[in-house]
């Protein structure tokens, strides 16, 4: 059902989502890969960077009316590894630079867990 769900939305999507997910598509944010109304479990996020474990919400009037449900589902989403950043359409679109600074030090304060620890390569033969 959720990646029904999914597919739905990435059909039609909002305004504001059509101009985030022109920024973050394509690696075009920063080298970043996200992935564009992903299920993860029984919801679907508006942009995930898997490899960083965050999730980037955008949220319209709607939700002043959904708050004990976005509550429930960002809980679920921390379960599962993720940090969640919700934005307001309106910031989206009166202050996008702050919107993209806030996601980039998310993702900065996030290292990918293939990264982070990594040891570095073994010296060739003959050296070390």
């Amino acid at each position: 059902m959720t990646y029904r769900n999914a597919a739905g939305y990435r059909k039609e999507p909002t305004d504001p989502e059509r101009l985030m997910w022109g920024i973050l598509r394509d690696r075009r944010f920063a080298g970043y890969k996200f992935r564009r109304q992903h299920p993860v479990g029984r919801y679907v996020s508006d942009f995930a960077c898997i490899r960083h474990r965050l999730i980037v919400e955008l949220d319209g009037g709607q939700h002043v009316e959904q708050t004990r449900y976005d509550e429930a589902r960002d809980a679920y989403l921390r379960k599962q590894g993720f940090v969640v950043l919700r934005f307001w359409n309106l910031d989206l679109l009166k202050n996008r630079e702050g919107v993209l600074e806030t996601i980039l030090a998310a993702l900065a304060a996030n290292p990918s867990p293939g990264r982070a620890g990594a040891r570095p390569p073994s010296p060739q033969r003959g050296e070390g």
